[in-house]
């Protein structure tokens, strides 16, 4: 506690130690370079196959096992999650966020085309998919109300022209409405 006496005696420092303190963190965070919308990119992967008429042991038994045991020594490797459905396989390949992207890829591709001639001859060929969150909808607006669902359909066309009317605004898409 004789720190805490030797900052007591001195109020101006610790006063003036503050404010520099605080002016150099406004001055760094003015300076910082800040995107609205920065595309970060997450290695993360889906397979998918599927197999009609199995059941959800069945599936994970003969589609999702071979691709995963295929896929436990990819270099970089975070995680692996599979869902099990009936007549569906998919598997979520995470890898970690410093790993190439496009060499991620690849060995995921290479590795499923390894355990494809394991897999029954009746299942569909996997597909791999890039889970880019850049093209995730930033934002969604339900238009709902007590009105004819003609009048709902109206307000929508005419919120979707405002918005796409925005000059950062890439694209508006309505679903749901009456065709």
């Amino acid at each position: 506690m004789i720190w805490m006496d030797r900052i007591l005696r001195r109020p101006r420092a610790v006063l003036s130690a503050m404010v520099v303190l605080v002016v150099s963190g406004l001055i760094a965070y003015m300076t910082i370079p800040k995107e609205s919308n920065p595309d970060i990119t997450i290695p993360v992967f889906y397979v998918s196959t599927s197999l009609s008429g199995i059941s959800p042991q069945d599936s994970e038994r003969l589609l999702i096992k071979p691709i995963e045991v295929k896929l436990r020594g990819l270099e970089g490797l975070k995680q692996i999650n599979s869902v099990a459905s009936e007549g569906h396989a998919g598997i979520v390949v995470e890898f970690e966020s410093e790993v190439d992207t496009d060499k991620a890829g690849r060995d995921v591709r290479e590795k499923v085309d390894q355990a494809a001639p394991e897999l029954p001859a009746d299942a569909t060929t996997p597909t791999i998919s890039d889970i880019n969150f850049s093209l995730q909808p930033t934002i969604l607006v339900a238009v709902s109300g007590d009105v004819p669902e003609r009048t709902l359909d109206a307000k929508a066309k005419e919120l979707q022209d405002a918005i796409e009317r925005i000059p950062s605004v890439l694209s508006a898409e309505l679903t749901g409405q009456l065709r």
